[in-house]
Protein backbone atom coordinates (compact mmCIF):
# COMPACT_ATOMS: atom_id res chain seq x y z
CA UNK A 1 0.00 0.00 0.00
CA UNK A 2 2.69 2.17 1.12
CA UNK A 3 1.83 5.75 2.45
CA UNK A 4 1.52 7.60 -1.10
CA UNK A 5 0.69 11.55 -1.43
CA UNK A 6 -0.63 13.70 -4.24
CA UNK A 7 0.48 16.68 -5.35
CA UNK A 8 -1.63 18.97 -7.05
CA UNK A 9 -0.75 22.11 -8.60
CA UNK A 10 -4.33 24.38 -9.54
CA UNK A 11 -5.43 26.84 -12.05
CA UNK A 12 -5.42 23.75 -15.32
CA UNK A 13 -9.16 24.09 -17.19
CA UNK A 14 -9.62 20.78 -17.61
CA UNK A 15 -10.20 19.56 -21.14
CA UNK A 16 -10.29 16.52 -22.94
CA UNK A 17 -12.08 12.87 -23.25
CA UNK A 18 -11.86 10.79 -19.89
CA UNK A 19 -13.65 6.98 -20.10
CA UNK A 20 -15.35 6.08 -16.83
CA UNK A 21 -14.46 2.72 -15.39
CA UNK A 22 -17.02 0.03 -14.31
CA UNK A 23 -19.00 0.60 -11.18
CA UNK A 24 -17.29 -0.43 -7.74
CA UNK A 25 -20.53 -0.57 -5.60
CA UNK A 26 -22.31 -3.03 -8.62
CA UNK A 27 -19.11 -4.86 -9.11
CA UNK A 28 -19.05 -6.44 -5.36
CA UNK A 29 -22.38 -7.61 -5.21
CA UNK A 30 -22.29 -9.27 -8.52
CA UNK A 31 -19.01 -10.69 -7.30
CA UNK A 32 -20.86 -11.90 -4.06
CA UNK A 33 -23.99 -13.20 -6.07
CA UNK A 34 -21.51 -15.59 -7.18
CA UNK A 35 -21.35 -17.69 -4.24
CA UNK A 36 -25.51 -17.98 -5.30
CA UNK A 37 -24.60 -20.92 -8.42
CA UNK A 38 -21.96 -23.79 -8.77
CA UNK A 39 -21.27 -21.97 -12.43
CA UNK A 40 -19.17 -19.74 -13.52
CA UNK A 41 -20.17 -16.00 -13.47
CA UNK A 42 -18.45 -13.81 -16.41
CA UNK A 43 -18.00 -10.29 -15.87
CA UNK A 44 -16.72 -7.60 -17.68
CA UNK A 45 -15.95 -3.50 -17.09
CA UNK A 46 -14.40 -5.01 -13.38
CA UNK A 47 -12.68 -1.72 -12.39
CA UNK A 48 -9.37 -2.24 -10.78
CA UNK A 49 -9.42 -0.82 -7.01
CA UNK A 50 -8.49 -1.86 -3.36
CA UNK A 51 -11.97 -2.94 -2.88
CA UNK A 52 -12.05 -5.51 -5.69
CA UNK A 53 -8.93 -7.19 -4.73
CA UNK A 54 -10.56 -7.48 -1.02
CA UNK A 55 -13.47 -8.90 -1.96
CA UNK A 56 -11.50 -11.26 -4.21
CA UNK A 57 -9.58 -12.72 -1.37
CA UNK A 58 -12.40 -13.24 0.93
CA UNK A 59 -14.32 -14.99 -1.89
CA UNK A 60 -11.42 -16.94 -2.57
CA UNK A 61 -11.04 -17.84 1.18
CA UNK A 62 -14.25 -19.57 1.00
CA UNK A 63 -13.16 -22.09 -1.88
CA UNK A 64 -14.44 -19.87 -5.29
CA UNK A 65 -11.96 -20.05 -8.41
CA UNK A 66 -11.46 -16.88 -9.40
CA UNK A 67 -9.23 -15.32 -12.52
CA UNK A 68 -8.80 -11.63 -13.36
CA UNK A 69 -9.60 -8.98 -13.11
CA UNK A 70 -7.46 -9.05 -16.42
CA UNK A 71 -8.44 -6.20 -18.47
CA UNK A 72 -11.39 -5.74 -16.68
CA UNK A 73 -12.62 -9.90 -17.49
CA UNK A 74 -13.44 -11.67 -14.36
CA UNK A 75 -14.13 -14.88 -13.98
CA UNK A 76 -16.09 -16.41 -10.56
CA UNK A 77 -16.96 -20.15 -9.87
CA UNK A 78 -17.89 -21.42 -6.92
CA UNK A 79 -18.27 -24.95 -7.73
CA UNK A 80 -16.73 -26.14 -4.38
CA UNK A 81 -17.77 -23.72 -1.40
CA UNK A 82 -15.17 -25.51 1.27
CA UNK A 83 -16.06 -22.42 4.16
CA UNK A 84 -18.42 -20.52 5.35
CA UNK A 85 -16.81 -18.24 7.61
CA UNK A 86 -15.73 -14.71 7.04
CA UNK A 87 -12.40 -13.13 9.09
CA UNK A 88 -12.90 -10.05 10.98
CA UNK A 89 -9.26 -9.11 9.25
CA UNK A 90 -10.94 -9.17 5.35
CA UNK A 91 -14.39 -7.85 6.55
CA UNK A 92 -12.99 -4.66 8.83
CA UNK A 93 -11.52 -2.78 5.73
CA UNK A 94 -14.48 -3.19 3.67
CA UNK A 95 -18.27 -3.11 4.86
CA UNK A 96 -19.52 -4.25 1.16
CA UNK A 97 -17.93 -7.73 2.52
CA UNK A 98 -21.11 -8.24 4.48
CA UNK A 99 -22.82 -8.73 0.74
CA UNK A 100 -21.20 -12.55 1.31
CA UNK A 101 -24.06 -13.20 4.13
CA UNK A 102 -27.31 -13.56 2.46
CA UNK A 103 -25.96 -15.50 -0.58
CA UNK A 104 -23.86 -18.17 1.64
CA UNK A 105 -26.71 -19.02 3.75
CA UNK A 106 -29.13 -19.30 1.04
CA UNK A 107 -26.96 -22.05 -0.69
CA UNK A 108 -25.24 -23.42 1.76
CA UNK A 109 -27.49 -23.50 4.83
CA UNK A 110 -24.96 -21.52 7.25
CA UNK A 111 -22.75 -18.70 7.44
CA UNK A 112 -20.48 -17.11 9.85
CA UNK A 113 -19.22 -13.80 8.98
CA UNK A 114 -17.39 -11.57 11.05
CA UNK A 115 -19.40 -7.75 12.44
CA UNK A 116 -17.53 -5.34 9.84
CA UNK A 117 -16.00 -2.82 12.79
CA UNK A 118 -15.67 0.79 12.50
CA UNK A 119 -16.16 3.03 9.47
CA UNK A 120 -15.63 7.00 9.56
CA UNK A 121 -18.70 7.78 8.21
CA UNK A 122 -20.81 6.70 10.91
CA UNK A 123 -22.91 3.61 11.92
CA UNK A 124 -24.52 1.60 9.06
CA UNK A 125 -27.71 -0.52 9.56
CA UNK A 126 -25.71 -3.76 9.67
CA UNK A 127 -29.19 -4.77 11.90
CA UNK A 128 -32.04 -4.63 9.14
CA UNK A 129 -29.97 -7.23 7.55
CA UNK A 130 -30.23 -9.39 10.31
CA UNK A 131 -33.56 -8.45 10.70
CA UNK A 132 -34.97 -9.10 7.39
CA UNK A 133 -32.69 -12.76 7.27
CA UNK A 134 -34.11 -13.61 10.68
CA UNK A 135 -37.77 -12.85 8.73
CA UNK A 136 -36.68 -15.50 5.63
CA UNK A 137 -36.13 -18.21 8.55
CA UNK A 138 -32.87 -17.67 9.68
CA UNK A 139 -31.51 -18.69 13.52
CA UNK A 140 -29.07 -15.64 13.99
CA UNK A 141 -26.29 -15.49 17.22
CA UNK A 142 -24.01 -12.83 18.10
CA UNK A 143 -20.73 -14.77 19.44
CA UNK A 144 -17.06 -13.38 19.44
CA UNK A 145 -18.00 -10.38 17.59
CA UNK A 146 -19.25 -13.01 14.44
CA UNK A 147 -22.72 -13.37 13.74
CA UNK A 148 -23.40 -16.84 13.13
CA UNK A 149 -26.44 -18.01 11.20
CA UNK A 150 -27.83 -21.31 9.77
CA UNK A 151 -31.42 -22.39 8.02
CA UNK A 152 -32.05 -25.66 6.57
CA UNK A 153 -34.21 -23.71 3.73
CA UNK A 154 -35.16 -19.87 4.47
CA UNK A 155 -38.44 -19.62 3.11
CA UNK A 156 -40.32 -16.32 1.78
CA UNK A 157 -41.75 -13.62 3.84
CA UNK A 158 -42.88 -10.04 3.73
CA UNK A 159 -39.74 -7.43 5.28
CA UNK A 160 -40.65 -3.56 5.47
CA UNK A 161 -37.28 -2.07 6.16
CA UNK A 162 -37.43 0.34 8.61
CA UNK A 163 -34.04 2.64 6.83
CA UNK A 164 -33.39 2.17 3.01
CA UNK A 165 -29.99 0.07 3.03
CA UNK A 166 -28.48 -0.42 0.06
CA UNK A 167 -26.40 -3.37 0.80
CA UNK A 168 -29.31 -4.87 3.02
CA UNK A 169 -31.72 -4.86 -0.08
CA UNK A 170 -28.86 -6.53 -1.78
CA UNK A 171 -28.30 -8.54 0.43
CA UNK A 172 -32.05 -9.96 1.24
CA UNK A 173 -32.70 -9.88 -2.31
CA UNK A 174 -29.72 -12.78 -3.09
CA UNK A 175 -31.19 -14.80 0.39
CA UNK A 176 -34.39 -14.50 -1.16
CA UNK A 177 -33.65 -16.11 -4.33
CA UNK A 178 -33.39 -19.21 -3.39
CA UNK A 179 -35.96 -19.74 -0.91
CA UNK A 180 -39.47 -21.26 -1.06
CA UNK A 181 -42.00 -19.23 -2.09
CA UNK A 182 -42.31 -15.11 -2.56
CA UNK A 183 -40.36 -12.73 -0.76
CA UNK A 184 -41.66 -8.87 -0.67
CA UNK A 185 -39.41 -6.22 0.13
CA UNK A 186 -40.85 -2.88 1.37
CA UNK A 187 -38.64 0.49 1.49
CA UNK A 188 -36.30 -1.13 -0.64
CA UNK A 189 -33.48 0.89 -2.11
CA UNK A 190 -33.57 2.04 -5.88
CA UNK A 191 -30.68 2.57 -6.29
CA UNK A 192 -29.06 1.71 -10.11
CA UNK A 193 -26.63 -0.63 -9.11
CA UNK A 194 -29.62 -2.72 -6.99
CA UNK A 195 -31.19 -2.88 -10.54
CA UNK A 196 -28.34 -4.03 -11.84
CA UNK A 197 -28.00 -7.16 -9.41
CA UNK A 198 -31.45 -8.05 -9.53
CA UNK A 199 -31.12 -7.72 -13.62
CA UNK A 200 -27.76 -10.08 -13.38
CA UNK A 201 -29.53 -12.32 -11.03
CA UNK A 202 -32.67 -13.05 -13.25
CA UNK A 203 -30.24 -13.91 -16.17
CA UNK A 204 -29.33 -16.71 -13.89
CA UNK A 205 -32.69 -17.53 -13.72
CA UNK A 206 -33.90 -15.52 -10.53
CA UNK A 207 -37.95 -14.46 -10.51
CA UNK A 208 -37.31 -10.90 -9.08
CA UNK A 209 -39.30 -7.67 -10.12
CA UNK A 210 -40.64 -4.25 -9.19
CA UNK A 211 -36.31 -3.29 -9.09
CA UNK A 212 -36.04 0.67 -9.09
CA UNK A 213 -39.09 1.09 -7.60
CA UNK A 214 -39.82 0.43 -3.27
CA UNK A 215 -41.16 -2.97 -3.48
CA UNK A 216 -39.46 -5.36 -4.52
CA UNK A 217 -40.78 -8.99 -5.26
CA UNK A 218 -38.47 -12.04 -5.55
CA UNK A 219 -40.17 -16.06 -6.30
CA UNK A 220 -37.67 -18.37 -4.83
CA UNK A 221 -36.17 -21.18 -7.43
CA UNK A 222 -34.60 -24.21 -6.63
CA UNK A 223 -31.12 -23.07 -7.88
CA UNK A 224 -29.66 -20.96 -10.55
CA UNK A 225 -27.29 -20.88 -13.02
CA UNK A 226 -24.10 -19.07 -14.52
CA UNK A 227 -24.09 -15.97 -16.59
CA UNK A 228 -22.09 -13.49 -19.04
CA UNK A 229 -22.52 -9.45 -17.49
CA UNK A 230 -21.15 -6.39 -18.64
CA UNK A 231 -20.81 -3.96 -15.54
CA UNK A 232 -22.18 -0.42 -15.86
CA UNK A 233 -20.01 2.71 -15.75
CA UNK A 234 -19.74 4.25 -12.04
CA UNK A 235 -21.87 6.98 -11.71
CA UNK A 236 -20.30 8.47 -8.48
CA UNK A 237 -16.74 8.64 -10.74
CA UNK A 238 -18.96 9.80 -13.51
CA UNK A 239 -20.21 13.15 -11.11
CA UNK A 240 -16.34 13.37 -9.68
CA UNK A 241 -15.19 14.70 -13.13
CA UNK A 242 -18.70 16.58 -14.21
CA UNK A 243 -17.49 19.00 -10.85
CA UNK A 244 -14.09 18.58 -11.70
CA UNK A 245 -15.05 19.94 -14.77
CA UNK A 246 -16.91 22.49 -13.10
CA UNK A 247 -14.22 23.78 -10.65
CA UNK A 248 -11.89 24.16 -12.92
CA UNK A 249 -14.03 25.76 -15.62
CA UNK A 250 -12.83 23.30 -17.91
CA UNK A 251 -14.85 22.12 -21.30
CA UNK A 252 -14.42 18.27 -21.13
CA UNK A 253 -16.26 14.91 -23.03
CA UNK A 254 -17.30 12.03 -20.50
CA UNK A 255 -17.18 9.28 -23.17
CA UNK A 256 -19.36 6.41 -21.38
CA UNK A 257 -21.04 7.66 -18.44
CA UNK A 258 -24.95 6.96 -17.79
CA UNK A 259 -26.50 10.14 -17.67
CA UNK A 260 -29.81 8.80 -16.53
CA UNK A 261 -28.29 7.80 -13.03
CA UNK A 262 -27.09 11.56 -11.95
CA UNK A 263 -29.98 13.19 -12.65
CA UNK A 264 -29.98 15.16 -9.51
CA UNK A 265 -26.59 15.75 -9.50
CA UNK A 266 -27.00 17.11 -13.44
CA UNK A 267 -29.94 19.56 -12.05
CA UNK A 268 -27.89 20.82 -9.40
CA UNK A 269 -24.35 21.40 -11.60
CA UNK A 270 -26.73 23.36 -14.38
CA UNK A 271 -28.30 25.40 -11.45
CA UNK A 272 -24.78 26.39 -10.80
CA UNK A 273 -24.39 27.27 -14.63
CA UNK A 274 -22.40 24.27 -15.79
CA UNK A 275 -23.85 24.01 -19.26
CA UNK A 276 -24.09 19.48 -19.78
CA UNK A 277 -24.92 18.09 -23.23
CA UNK A 278 -25.48 14.27 -23.67
CA UNK A 279 -25.84 13.18 -27.14
CA UNK A 280 -24.21 9.44 -28.42
CA UNK A 281 -23.35 8.53 -25.21
CA UNK A 282 -21.33 10.94 -24.58
CA UNK A 283 -21.85 13.93 -21.86
CA UNK A 284 -20.08 16.98 -22.48
CA UNK A 285 -18.97 19.23 -19.50
CA UNK A 286 -19.04 23.06 -19.81
CA UNK A 287 -17.52 24.59 -16.48
CA UNK A 288 -18.71 28.50 -15.58
CA UNK A 289 -16.40 31.16 -15.16
CA UNK A 290 -17.79 31.42 -11.79
CA UNK A 291 -20.34 28.75 -10.05
CA UNK A 292 -23.22 29.90 -8.41
CA UNK A 293 -24.47 28.92 -5.14
CA UNK A 294 -26.65 26.29 -5.27
CA UNK A 295 -28.22 24.41 -1.86
CA UNK A 296 -28.22 20.92 -1.48
CA UNK A 297 -29.73 17.67 0.33
CA UNK A 298 -28.30 14.70 -0.05
CA UNK A 299 -30.87 11.26 0.37
CA UNK A 300 -31.05 7.88 -1.17
CA UNK A 301 -31.36 7.44 -5.05
CA UNK A 302 -32.61 9.13 -7.12
CA UNK A 303 -31.92 11.80 -4.98
CA UNK A 304 -28.57 13.90 -4.93
CA UNK A 305 -25.95 11.24 -3.91
CA UNK A 306 -24.41 11.21 -0.32
CA UNK A 307 -20.81 10.02 -2.45
CA UNK A 308 -21.13 12.96 -4.24
CA UNK A 309 -21.57 15.67 -1.39
CA UNK A 310 -18.10 16.09 -0.46
CA UNK A 311 -16.90 16.76 -4.11
CA UNK A 312 -19.82 19.46 -4.63
CA UNK A 313 -19.09 20.90 -1.48
CA UNK A 314 -15.80 22.03 -2.90
CA UNK A 315 -17.21 23.36 -5.98
CA UNK A 316 -19.40 25.52 -3.44
CA UNK A 317 -16.38 26.91 -1.40
CA UNK A 318 -15.82 28.80 -4.79
CA UNK A 319 -18.66 29.54 -5.95
CA UNK A 320 -20.72 33.24 -5.81
CA UNK A 321 -22.74 33.64 -2.76
CA UNK A 322 -23.50 31.36 0.00
CA UNK A 323 -25.06 27.60 0.09
CA UNK A 324 -26.38 25.28 2.34
CA UNK A 325 -25.10 21.53 2.01
CA UNK A 326 -27.34 19.31 4.00
CA UNK A 327 -25.86 15.51 4.83
CA UNK A 328 -29.61 13.39 5.67
CA UNK A 329 -27.52 9.87 4.83
CA UNK A 330 -24.83 9.55 6.75
CA UNK A 331 -23.69 11.13 10.29
CA UNK A 332 -19.61 12.58 10.57
CA UNK A 333 -19.79 12.84 6.96
CA UNK A 334 -18.34 16.23 7.09
CA UNK A 335 -14.72 15.03 7.67
CA UNK A 336 -13.44 16.82 4.70
CA UNK A 337 -14.44 20.26 6.26
CA UNK A 338 -11.61 20.87 8.70
CA UNK A 339 -9.34 19.99 5.73
CA UNK A 340 -11.42 22.87 3.26
CA UNK A 341 -10.73 25.25 5.90
CA UNK A 342 -7.08 24.86 5.49
CA UNK A 343 -6.76 25.95 2.16
CA UNK A 344 -9.30 29.07 2.72
CA UNK A 345 -12.66 28.06 2.60
CA UNK A 346 -15.28 29.60 4.31
CA UNK A 347 -17.80 27.09 5.85
CA UNK A 348 -19.72 26.52 9.02
CA UNK A 349 -21.46 23.12 10.20
CA UNK A 350 -24.60 23.27 12.31
CA UNK A 351 -25.49 19.96 12.96
CA UNK A 352 -25.95 17.52 9.66
CA UNK A 353 -25.70 21.53 8.05
CA UNK A 354 -23.12 22.68 5.86
CA UNK A 355 -22.97 26.63 5.40
CA UNK A 356 -20.64 27.36 2.73
CA UNK A 357 -19.86 31.01 1.89
CA UNK A 358 -18.05 30.89 -1.47
CA UNK A 359 -14.46 32.60 -1.41
CA UNK A 360 -12.38 34.47 -4.38
CA UNK A 361 -10.08 31.26 -4.51
CA UNK A 362 -9.04 28.53 -2.46
CA UNK A 363 -5.21 28.28 -1.86
CA UNK A 364 -2.64 25.15 -1.83
CA UNK A 365 -1.78 23.95 1.47
CA UNK A 366 -1.40 20.27 2.77
CA UNK A 367 -4.49 18.44 3.74
CA UNK A 368 -4.78 15.07 4.47
CA UNK A 369 -7.83 12.39 3.03
CA UNK A 370 -9.79 11.10 5.68
CA UNK A 371 -12.07 8.56 3.61
CA UNK A 372 -13.20 8.03 -0.26
CA UNK A 373 -15.17 11.32 -1.05
CA UNK A 374 -13.42 13.40 1.28
CA UNK A 375 -9.77 12.40 -0.68
CA UNK A 376 -11.55 13.37 -4.13
CA UNK A 377 -13.27 16.11 -2.80
CA UNK A 378 -9.35 17.83 -2.04
CA UNK A 379 -8.44 16.97 -5.18
CA UNK A 380 -10.70 19.00 -6.72
CA UNK A 381 -9.89 21.65 -4.40
CA UNK A 382 -6.31 21.47 -5.53
CA UNK A 383 -7.28 21.67 -9.01
CA UNK A 384 -9.20 25.29 -8.76
CA UNK A 385 -6.66 26.50 -6.00
CA UNK A 386 -4.16 28.91 -6.04
CA UNK A 387 -0.72 27.30 -5.85
CA UNK A 388 0.29 23.51 -4.88
CA UNK A 389 -2.21 21.41 -2.70
CA UNK A 390 -0.57 18.25 -0.85
CA UNK A 391 -3.59 15.40 -0.15
CA UNK A 392 -2.13 12.66 1.72
CA UNK A 393 -3.21 9.71 3.06
CA UNK A 394 -4.66 8.97 -0.58
CA UNK A 395 -4.78 4.77 -0.28
CA UNK A 396 -8.50 5.48 0.59
CA UNK A 397 -9.04 6.82 -3.00
CA UNK A 398 -7.59 3.14 -3.92
CA UNK A 399 -10.36 2.19 -2.92
CA UNK A 400 -13.11 3.83 -5.42
CA UNK A 401 -11.39 5.43 -8.37
CA UNK A 402 -9.36 3.76 -10.74
CA UNK A 403 -6.81 5.55 -12.33
CA UNK A 404 -7.56 8.78 -11.52
CA UNK A 405 -4.18 10.69 -11.57
CA UNK A 406 -3.85 9.23 -15.00
CA UNK A 407 -6.90 9.77 -15.74
CA UNK A 408 -6.98 13.65 -14.70
CA UNK A 409 -3.47 13.99 -16.33
CA UNK A 410 -4.88 12.77 -19.66
CA UNK A 411 -7.47 16.02 -19.03
CA UNK A 412 -4.39 18.38 -18.57
CA UNK A 413 -4.26 18.51 -14.52
CA UNK A 414 -1.06 19.08 -13.25
CA UNK A 415 -0.90 16.38 -10.74
CA UNK A 416 1.68 13.90 -9.66
CA UNK A 417 1.64 10.99 -7.32
CA UNK A 418 4.54 10.23 -4.93
CA UNK A 419 5.94 8.66 -2.07
CA UNK A 420 5.07 10.04 1.29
Amino acid sequence: MGMDKIIVKGGKKLKGDVRISGAKNSTLPLMAASLLCPEEVRLSGVPSLRDIETMKRLLMGLGIQITGPENGRMVLKAEKISNTEASYELVRTMRASFLILGPLLARMKKARVSLPGGCAIGARPIDLHLKGLAALGAGIELKDGYIEAEASRLSGANISLDVTTVTGTENLIMAACLAKGRTLIENAAREPEVVELATVLNSMGARVSGMGSDKIVIEGVEKLRGTDHSIMPDRIETGTYMIASAITGGNIRILNGNPGHLDAVISKLKEAGTKIECADGIINVKGPAKPGAVDVRTSPYPGFPTDLQAQFMSLMCVSNGRSIISETVFENRFIHVGELKRMGADIRIEGNTAVVKGVEELLGAPVMATDLRASACLILAGLAAEGSTEVSRVYHLDRGYERIVEKLKGLGADIERTKE
